[in-house]
């Protein structure tokens, strides 16, 4: 377990969480996005939070795969891909923010602010010039929150999923230069 602060923990997820990951990510990712989808996003989770598939990136080199615990309960899942490049940006030594979702009730609470703060401190000691991610244009608050954090527009692109509204498509990549 990681401890962020008092009340905020990472709790590496392995192979015997994927049915406990999957159960959060039904209410978690349902919740926020499921008016992005034809289905409410049932075959999304079905697909990113398989037994198999959790699997499969738990294997994968340089990840770092968490619950996110508050206040002694799993509220959501932060995922770390280490040295993973951002085009326009090559021969920086980058980190991609793979993946952060949190439970509403946790708005308000510092919780996403924290974890943003340990990643850029923790990339900042292993010698990482740069963290990126990937965020739903449709999700303004999301931008707001990494705007505030200085993360700037780097590149989008348009997600081909078929069960994805069309209008609802578009995804960008923001960055942050560490000093």
């Amino acid at each position: 377990m990681i401890s962020i602060t008092e009340h905020i923990q990472l709790k590496e997820i392995s192979n015997n969480d994927s049915e406990s990951l999957f159960k959060l990510m039904q209410e978690v990712y349902t919740a926020a996005y499921k008016h992005f989808w034809k289905d409410s996003g049932v075959w999304y989770i079905n697909a990113q939070y398989s037994k198999e598939n959790i699997a499969k990136e738990l294997e994968e080199e340089n990840t770092a795969y968490y619950f996110v615990v508050f206040k002694n309960e799993i509220v959501g899942n932060f995922r770390i891909i280490w040295n993973k490049e951002l085009v326009g940006f090559e021969g920086k030594k980058s980190v991609k923010l793979h993946r952060i979702y949190l439970h509403a009730k946790t708005q308000g609470n510092g919780v996403g602010k924290a974890l943003l703060n340990w990643l850029e401190e923790t990339t900042i000691k292993k010698q990482y010039e740069l963290i990126w991610l990937d965020a739903m244009d449709e999700k303004p608050q999301a931008f707001e929150f990494y705007k505030k954090r200085g993360y700037e527009y780097n590149s989008h692109c348009f997600l081909d999923f078929e069960l994805l509204h069309d209008e609802l498509r578009k995804m960008s990549q923001l960055y942050k230069l560490l000093s």
